[in-house]
């Protein structure tokens, strides 16, 4: 399969629609009700967990992450979770329902928030996802962080953003080492950005061909291809599990991991419970760092 096909390709609108609006797919009434459990499961997980919420991550637009499942006296590996929401919805307070699960297994959960478009490009919001990373690198020590430890992982729109602290070319800039992001784990990725032209969700993006394709980590340098894991439901938008099916072999250094029964919206929900596949996936990768 060439990467340089475009996807879109000889799709129709109304196809594209039904391969990339999961919302529609998944249903108005279970969509609110996955909503609210994003939420109500993020604070449960984090009630009473050791932690420090609310740091500004980034000068320049303000932003904020929270850090959770830390320990007074030690260093943690650390999973940098990047929300969903095609780029225009979504909180970091929706998104640490792993953070309890982590923390039991001696890893720290930071989730930081995004400025949202169409306030701004989504150029920006990948500059924001890389400067969040800069942070822990730069200052986790602070919060009980192991800079040396770092993988990150995201949903749909945040699995792009995961794509894109993966490639190369960007990390000398932020004083970053070039293996900083030491392994991935994108949920229902959107890694070729070309289809996107034609959905609804660019009236927000406000992409064109040109920054489409400079957004893509599909077409972007990956010369060192950190460890990864490209996770998808079974019963996700047709889009996404192609994007996935895409990816994976061009990356060449993980496995594609579709989770039976599980669609675009309640896959990462799986992160709460140790012994699903997706978390035993994920706490391989860290097993692996040592």
């Amino acid at each position: 399969m060439d990467l340089r096909d475009d996807p879109a390709r000889g799709l129709s609108d109304e196809q594209l629609d039904v391969a990339y609006n999961v919302r529609r797919k998944a249903g108005p009434e279970r969509f609110e009700a996955l909503m609210k459990r994003y939420r109500a499961d993020s604070d449960a997980a984090v009630a009473g967990l050791p932690g420090t919420p609310g740091i500004r991550y980034d000068q320049t637009s303000g932003e904020r992450l929270d850090v959770w499942g830390t320990e007074d006296g030690e260093l943690r590996p650390v999973f940098v979770f990047l929300h969903g929401g095609y780029w225009m919805a979504g909180a970091k307070e929706d998104t640490a329902f792993m953070a309890r699960m982590l923390h039991g297994r001696g890893v720290a959960t930071v989730v930081p928030d995004y400025t949202l478009t169409p306030k701004v490009t989504v150029e920006e919001i990948v500059r924001q996802a890389r400067a969040a990373v800069a942070w822990v690198w730069h200052h986790g020590r602070e919060h009980g962080l192991d800079p040396d430890r770092i993988v990150v992982g995201g949903s749909s729109a945040g699995g792009h953003l995961t794509g894109m602290t993966m490639v190369e070319g960007w990390q000398e800039e932020l004083g970053l080492p070039a293996d900083v992001v030491k392994a991935a784990m994108p949920f229902s990725g959107l890694f070729d950005l070309r289809p996107i032209l034609r959905v609804y969700v660019n009236e927000n993006a406000r992409l064109d061909l040109e920054s489409a394709t400079r957004l893509s980590p599909a077409f972007l340098p990956a010369g060192r291809r950190c460890p990864a894991v490209f996770a998808v439901g079974s019963e996700d938008g047709s889009g996404f599990l192609d994007q996935s099916r895409r990816f994976q072999p061009y990356w060449g250094n993980g496995p594609l991991l579709v989770a039976d029964g599980r669609d675009h919206f309640d896959v990462v929900l799986d992160l709460e419970d140790p012994d699903t596949e997706v978390s035993r996936a994920l706490l391989g990768l860290f097993r692996d760092l040592g």
